[in-house]
């Protein structure tokens, strides 16, 4: 595996063979599930990093030079992760926008912060990616713990003396929400009818909603990603359930909808602020809309990632890692997020989470 003093020697290299470096190419790199049952957030990332190069490109790239875009699948899979990780280090990438699952994040930001490649993740919330990552790790999304207590605010105050259940599905991202949430909610003093966990990739959870229909659960608070919050809410529909169905951002897709149609219909979740309503991104949205991609979801935390880092590079004067992060940690990035900022241990210094409803096959900020 190619580590950073071996890319710096190669780059020295060029130099004495008189590769001016006007000449050369910036790889960078974003990476997620572009395959398995979580594809549908890798082609939202797909989407906003092959726009965001291009963009960049055409105004002339970063330091004079053109960006090449390498594209990962780790599946949503650590193993894979890593593997993905590896692949990228030694095709000579210096910035990664990924991953997207948590429990992908994490082991492969190790590798990252190890061979010298800065990463910004566009989605990965579990607060153990920038607390126990390195000054190499950053994320222009928010966390568990910040969304958790939105949540677990609102549950307690909107659903007060309901019964509420709180599910996860043992994933790092899945699980540390739904655990932040019920730290919260009883912190607001309520507190939860049902804990339980489920199994990602299962078809049939109708022992789940059977249990949540003789425990009269009111609302059923669900850690996990939108393929598993669909089929649950047609089950609970179907064994004639009116419960309120509460998750997170994993379910800022169009996909949720085509898994439950009117099922889905009145589910809230929480998410950032929706970056297509800041008028800044009014011409990348159009941009996307003219392409036919609906820039939902995760297209502009990614394409925003990506233009933070390019900026970064550009105030560094240079693409070395150590220069890169020392600008990424003290300036300010004009992005389709809107000005952001990064914190000491790299978390995005912006808004936090509002709530959102689905509603007539969309999602729109939610009205009490």
């Amino acid at each position: 595996m190619m580590n950073f003093k071996t890319l710096a020697s190669a780059a020295m290299l060029l130099g004495a063979l008189g590769i001016g470096s006007a000449q050369a190419e910036i790889r960078i790199a974003t990476a997620g599930p572009m395959t398995g049952q979580y594809a549908s957030f890798g082609q939202q990332m797909k989407a906003g990093a092959e726009q965001a190069v291009a963009d960049i490109n055409a105004k002339g790239g970063v330091l004079g030079q053109k960006l090449v875009l390498e594209i990962g699948d780790d599946a949503c899979d650590p193993k894979q992760a890593v593997a993905v990780a590896n692949q990228m280090v030694n095709k000579g990438v210096v910035f990664m926008a990924g991953h997207f699952c948590s429990g992908s994040s994490i082991p492969a930001s190790k590798v990252y912060e190890e061979e010298g490649v800065v990463m910004i993740s566009p989605a990965s919330t579990n607060p153990k990616l920038t607390d126990e990552g390195g000054d190499l790790v950053f994320r222009v999304c928010g966390r568990d713990d910040q969304q958790g207590m939105v949540a677990g605010k609102f549950l307690a105050e909107k659903f007060k003396g309901k019964n509420i259940a709180i599910i996860h599905d043992k994933t790092a991202y899945g699980k540390g929400l739904a655990d932040e949430t019920r730290k919260y909610l009883r912190k607001f003093g309520s507190k939860e009818k049902m804990y339980e966990a489920i199994t990602a990739g299962e078809k049939d959870y109708s022992a789940l909603v059977s249990k949540l229909k003789r425990n009269k659960i009111d609302v059923l608070y669900l850690g996990g990603y939108h393929t598993e919050a669909g089929l649950i809410i047609r089950q609970m529909r179907q064994q004639g359930m009116d419960t309120v169905l509460v998750s997170g951002d994993a379910l800022v897709t169009d996909e949720f909808w085509s898994i439950t149609g009117k099922d889905g219909e009145g589910t809230l979740m929480t998410f950032s602020p929706d970056p297509r309503k800041n008028p800044d991104a009014a011409p990348v949205v159009k941009e996307f809309r003219a392409k036919g991609i609906e820039p939902e979801g995760y297209v502009l935390y990614t394409y925003g990632a990506i233009q933070a880092w390019a900026q970064a590079a550009e105030q560094a004067g240079s693409t070395d890692v150590n220069k890169v992060t020392k600008a990424l940690h003290s300036g300010k990035f004009d992005t389709v997020l809107g000005k952001i900022g990064f914190d000491n241990k790299g978390d995005v210094t912006a808004p936090g989470y509002v709530f959102y409803v689905w509603k007539d096959g969309k999602y729109d900020y939610y009205k009490d």
